[in-house]
């Protein structure tokens, strides 16, 4: 292989599904305005700046035969984004709008290379069982929810939430493994070659 895969995120959760694939690949965080735009849907918002990550990693990194991932992950309520929450008791006031419905994690996913940038969005439905307070009240004192959009982790305890899932489990995590092994594929890559080298 020559190419060499960078993922563009400080994620641990997306470095540890990247790994899944069987890639070696390097990290490099970048800083990008993650705030929404005037009137931007929420489908449209993770796909520009999954692709202003991928971008701004490809800018950074300085190999013309780099594939640099970016991605970014928002929970949709009723078509309104719920971000990451400022502190526990915003976090706590998210998952009571989440509590007992249905809702969207949308999760973009782009690849930039010489040849350009290809994203793509990975949208799956999360249902949630009805919560009580004593459970959210313990569940923000863990300070998982801080750094997570709608203030949840499904692969955390967050997990005990989800009453089920339709579509991917990997994009609700962070990382669309489906997709990204198409992207990677498309670009020359097919991660399946190195399963067994």
């Amino acid at each position: 292989m020559t190419e060499k895969v960078i993922l563009a995120s400080a994620s641990p959760r997306r470095a540890e599904l990247l790994r899944q694939l069987g890639l070696s690949f390097d990290v490099l965080p970048v800083d990008v305005d993650e705030a929404p735009h005037q009137g931007e849907a929420p489908a449209d918002y993770v796909h520009r700046l999954a692709r202003e990550k991928a971008l701004a990693g490809y800018q950074r990194q300085g190999r013309a035969d780099a594939l640099v991932l970016g991605s970014d992950t928002t929970v949709v309520l009723d078509d309104h984004i719920l971000g990451k929450p400022a502190d526990a008791s915003d976090a706590g006031a998210l998952l009571h709008r989440l509590s007992g419905r249905r809702h969207q994690v949308m999760t973009g996913i782009a690849l930039a290379s010489a040849s350009g940038v290809e994203a793509r969005v990975s949208v799956t439905e999360v249902r949630f069982r009805n919560l009580d307070q004593r459970e959210i009240d313990a569940y923000c004192a863990t300070g998982e929810p801080m750094d997570k959009a709608g203030g949840y982790g499904i692969q955390g305890r967050g997990g005990a939430f989800v009453t089920g899932i339709r579509g991917s489990y990997s994009a609700v995590v962070g990382l669309p493994l489906d997709i990204t092994a198409s992207l990677l594929a498309d670009a020359g890559l097919p991660v399946w070659d190195y399963w067994n080298s």
